[in-house]
């Protein structure tokens, strides 16, 4: 496993900018769902924007972690978060020119959460190779202090920009949040894990590979079941 001396200050260096990102994707959402129910008063609005997130979340993870394990760990972050600077782009020039409709949200909501899919899947995946074999814990716990704050800071910092600054103006911090994070990503090189004797495997033996050792373990089936349940109902709510 490839690591070095000053591992802190790369990890740090990415994990700052990761959480940049995450910041003003979650702001992002917030006002959105904000606007939405201010413009449309309707719950089948709100219901179809939680979808356009839950879907992606609910039936692509396997393909997303298949094509990470087996992919350019660096070029899947640095495409994921380039993905969300485009594509908010999009409603930040619609905003601003009067020309928004609810699908363009839908889109570009659906799209967002696709690239999230693949973002937290190659960041989770390259932990373990920026570290030491002893740090992995510590820095677990850094990434779910940070998953716990975001949660808690982005409803009222997502109601206080929404009071003081227009929608547009409030999705372009997002798209400022995403280079900031591709900045760090170019700076830093993640390594790669090894594939020896796996080149000539194909996406779909590695995709039932992986079906194959949860199904062998009970307790993690049990496990992933329980984590999807919690994820959806929370998602939803």
């Amino acid at each position: 496993m490839e690591t070095n001396r000053n591992w802190e200050t790369r990890f740090f260096t990415l994990w700052t900018g990761q959480a940049f990102s995450l910041l003003g994707s979650q702001l992002v959402q917030f006002t959105i769902i904000w606007y939405l129910t201010q413009r449309t008063h309707s719950a089948t609005t709100l219901a179809t924007v939680s979808l356009m997130g839950l879907i992606p979340q609910a039936l692509l993870p396997p393909f997303i972690g298949t094509w990470v394990d087996r992919g350019n760990r660096r070029a899947i972050l640095i495409a994921a978060d380039s993905t969300v600077a485009i594509v908010t782009l999009i409603p930040v020039i619609l905003f601003s020119t009067g020309r928004i409709e609810v699908w363009h949200i839908y889109v570009v909501l659906f799209i967002r959460a696709v690239a999230s899919g693949f973002h937290q899947s190659a960041f989770g995946a390259s932990v373990v190779l920026l570290v030491p074999q002893n740090q992995p814990a510590r820095v677990q716990g850094f990434n779910q202090a940070l998953f716990g704050g975001l949660n808690i800071i982005s409803a009222p910092l997502g109601a206080y920009r929404y009071a003081v600054l227009p929608l547009h103006a409030i999705l372009a911090i997002d798209v400022v949040t995403a280079l900031i994070a591709i900045g760090t990503l170019l700076i830093f090189h993640i390594p790669q894990p090894q594939r020896d004797g796996r080149a000539s495997v194909t996406f779909r033996q590695d995709l039932a590979a992986g079906y194959r050792y949860i199904a062998a373990w009970r307790g993690l089936v049990i496990v992933l079941l329980m984590a999807k349940a919690i994820n959806f109902f929370y998602g939803a709510a």
